[in-house]
């Protein structure tokens, strides 16, 4: 489409009369007439041969193709507006400003030395961090660029695989002098299981996975205490309580330091994985598609280090006297 043609007031009328589903109020956050919101909108619908609201009694419902549109629009409008306000606050010499959104976990675990590495390669883009438990795939509000823990999934967003979450059980080795180890089993039913809330899924979603994975779908595992993070149930284990089933790569400094074991070599494939999430229209901003690039090669020549990594040997157990 040749951007000439483009009808810009009539996108911020409609983007108005979507955020308010009201022409009224659309009109008030614009200071303009009421019908000049409705006309701008109706030009817009004539523009793109659809209908973008059904106009029922007292309220405004999108439309499919108000609903896809929507998000865009604002996205685009709300870039423009910190791209000017940047270019306002620096006097005509803007920052590149990324703001990323990353799992608590994620955050806690990985994201310090990365984000080290990245600003000293790039050192024009400022970051703004935003962390939060996540489990949806989706890029929200003025986000530019999110790291989500998510089943694949086909949305309209970009998602590029960081890795798969490989779990497996880990606990304090103060746990191991009190209790037989000899089999994972009598491990499980002996100790508290630690479990981390996944949106959607009862809360022993991943341990009863697990006990079926190792042909014991017999051992109770709806107990124990629920977190809403891999990082706090790592670290009420190693307070000497309980299992937490979790992923050993987010948990490297504890391991090598001891406060932390991994005492089979068993895992578990969730299915679920951390991807990178972009909307399209997005990868136009330099910043963002350096982020992208730049992140996607880390994590892949973490993989092949792994790979080429000879296999740690889990510590040797035995029963408790």
């Amino acid at each position: 489409m040749d951007r000439k043609w483009l009808p810009l007031n009539a996108l911020r009328a409609f983007e108005a009369a979507g955020q308010h589903l009201s022409f009224t109020a659309a009109a008030n956050s614009l200071t303009v007439a009421q019908s000049a919101v409705s006309r701008h909108v109706i030009v817009l619908e004539n523009f793109l041969g659809v209908a973008l609201f059904e106009r029922r009694p007292q309220q405004l419902v999108l439309t499919e193709a108000g609903r896809h549109i929507l998000p865009v629009v604002t996205k685009s409008f709300d870039r423009i507006d910190q791209a000017l306000g940047e270019v306002i606050k620096e006097k005509g010499r803007p920052k590149r400003v990324l703001k990323v959104a990353l799992p608590t976990s994620f955050a806690h675990r990985l994201a310090i030395p990365i984000l080290r590495d990245f600003r000293s390669e790039n050192a024009g883009i400022t970051l703004e961090i935003v962390s939060k438990p996540s489990t949806g795939p989706e890029v929200d509000g003025d986000v530019d660029i999110a790291i989500v823990y998510s089943e694949p999934r086909v949305t309209d967003a970009i998602h590029d695989l960081l890795w798969m979450v490989r779990a497996s059980p880990m606990c304090s080795p103060k746990l191991l002098e009190s209790i037989d180890s000899s089999d994972p089993a009598r491990l499980i039913v002996a100790s508290d299981l630690l479990h981390t809330k996944i949106e959607g899924r009862p809360r022993h979603f991943f341990w009863e996975m697990f006990v079926r994975s190792i042909g014991r779908p017999d051992i109770a595992v709806d107990r124990g205490l629920v977190f809403d993070t891999q990082q706090l149930a790592a670290q009420y284990a190693m307070s000497g309580d309980g299992i937490a089933l979790i992923d050993p790569r987010l948990f490297h400094e504890e391991i090598k330091a001891g406060r932390l074991v991994q005492p089979y070599d068993l895992w578990l494939d969730e299915g679920y994985g951390y991807y990178l999430t972009t909307h399209p229209e997005d990868l136009s901003n330099e910043a963002v598609a350096l982020f992208r690039s730049w992140l996607i090669a880390r994590f892949a020549a973490g993989r092949t280090a792994e790979a080429e990594a000879a296999p740690v040997e889990p510590p040797k157990l035995r029963a408790a006297k």
